[in-house]
C-alpha cells in the first residue's frame, strides 16, 4: 500500500539529547490536546505534564520523533528503553520471559487532527523502530487504553487503532495490562485506567 505524501513544509525528525528536551513543552501541549479526545478523556495541565515526562529528560537513550509544521510540533511519538519507563509499565512484563533490557517502549503517539491520514504514524513507527534496533533491542512494546463497550462518553463513530497495530506487526499480549492513574474530563479525582500491552519482535 502506498503510503500518503506529506504536505509541503511538514518534516520528520528523530530527536535525542537536547534537541529533545528543547520540544518537552510542546509535546506536552500536545498530550493535552490529543488525548483530551476519545479514548483517553484526560484532563491534563502542563504541571502534571512536566512530571510525567521527566521520564524523558532523564533518560539516555530516549527517543522523540518530532513531525513539523516550520517550526511547530504538530505531532510526537516518544520511546525509552523499557526499563527507564515507569514502573507501572514495566511490572506486568517481568513474567514474560523476555529481560527489560531487550524492549523498547513506545509511550505516546499523538498528531492533531487536522495532519492525520499523511502517513506520519507509519513514519513514527519506522524510526522508532530504527532507534530500537540501533539500542540492540530485540522487541518493542506500547500500551493502549482500556474502556468498557458501554462508556458513556464513547462516539458512536469510535474506531480502534487495532487493525493499524496489526499491520506493523504488533499483537495484543493477553492478560498482560498495565495500570495508569490520570483525571478523566469531567471528573475530580484521578482514576486508575487498565492498559493493554502491545508487541512485536524486530
Amino acid at each position: 500500500m502506498t503510503r500518503a505524501a506529506l504536505p509541503e513544509g511538514i518534516a520528520v525528525r528523530a530527536l535525542q539529547g537536547a534537541e529533545l528536551e528543547a520540544q518537552l513543552d510542546a509535546v506536552a501541549g500536545l498530550r493535552i490536546a490529543v488525548f483530551r479526545d476519545w479514548p483517553y478523556l484526560y484532563d491534563g495541565t502542563l504541571e502534571y505534564e512536566r512530571d510525567y515526562l521527566q521520564t524523558y529528560r532523564d533518560s539516555a537513550h530516549a527517543l522523540l520523533v518530532g513531525a513539523f509544521d516550520g517550526d511547530r510540533l504538530i505531532g510526537a511519538s516518544t520511546s525509552t528503553p523499557m526499563e527507564d519507563h515507569a514502573e507501572e509499565f514495566a511490572a506486568p512484563l517481568a513474567g514474560l520471559g523476555l529481560p527489560l533490557s531487550a524492549i523498547l517502549y513506545g509511550a505516546e503517539s499523538v498528531v492533531l487532527p487536522e495532519y492525520r491520514g499523511f502517513g506520519l504514524g507509519h513514519r513514527f513507527f519506522d524510526l522508532r523502530e530504527d532507534h530500537a534496533r540501533a539500542l540492540g533491542r530485540s522487541h518493542v512494546a506500547f500500551c493502549s487504553v482500556q474502556r468498557p463497550d458501554g462508556h458513556p462518553a464513547r462516539p458512536a463513530e469510535a474506531r480502534s487503532n487495532d487493525a493499524f497495530w496489526r499491520g506493523r506487526g504488533y499483537a495484543p499480549l493477553p492478560g498482560m495490562l498495565a495500570e495508569f492513574s490520570w483525571r478523566d474530563v469531567g471528573d475530580e479525582v484521578e482514576t486508575r485506567k487498565p492498559l493493554q500491552f502491545w508487541m512485536r519482535a524486530l
